[in-house]
């Protein structure tokens, strides 16, 4: 998601172009809750909509008002912005879910994760990034041999100090941003 919302500016090139050395890999949960957040937002944006139409509607009422004709005209011209930069939002989305499917090799959810992950006292309310965090470490163990990295944007659950340990007591080194990897990736080359 943070491709889609223009977050992690390096990100999208990168996943575009990741270098041949690299292998990708994603929990298959993580398809469910991008597309879930997707439709959450898409609620959310249509009640934006929604909203901002009654305002305009009720500043269009007042005949005799200069500002309330400007309101009518920023609040028409910011919905159309608002409206562009959702498909903005969307387009990338789309180009980040095909290359991935293409190019990531996919962490099947299995009954064996979902039992560990549900074992795990952490994440306790975040169920869909618990069971993404036990996937990440599940992975290493059906590929021991191979440097593990895990890169997500969500720094609010994932660099939480309890994930980092269960993280790195796995072998795996975390990254918020593309940029903060990419450094390391370059150092790792020197």
């Amino acid at each position: 998601m943070s491709i889609a919302k223009g977050q992690d500016e390096l990100a999208e090139n990168f996943l575009e172009n990741a270098p041949t050395s690299i292998s990708l890999a994603i929990p298959s949960i993580c398809y469910v809750e991008s597309l879930a957040t997707l439709e959450q937002e898409d609620k959310y944006n249509q009640d934006f909509i929604r909203r901002l139409d009654i305002q305009v509607n009720e500043a269009a009422r007042d005949k005799t008002s200069q500002n309330a004709k400007l309101v009518v005209n920023y609040l028409k011209q910011a919905k159309i912005s608002f409206l562009q930069r959702t498909n903005d939002t969307e387009k990338r989305f789309c180009i980040a879910l095909n290359q991935l499917l293409t190019k990531a090799e996919e962490i099947s959810l299995t009954t064996e994760i979902i039992h560990e992950s549900l074992a795990k006292n952490i994440l306790e309310r975040h169920l869909m990034d618990k069971l993404i965090i036990e996937s990440i470490v599940h992975h290493p163990r059906l590929h021991p041999n191979e440097i593990k990295i895990f890169l997500s944007a969500n720094s609010n659950e994932f660099g939480k100090r309890e994930v980092i340990e269960v993280l790195r007591d796995s072998g795996i080194q975390y990254f918020n941003k593309t940029q903060n990897f990419l450094g390391w990736l370059q150092s790792q080359s020197n």
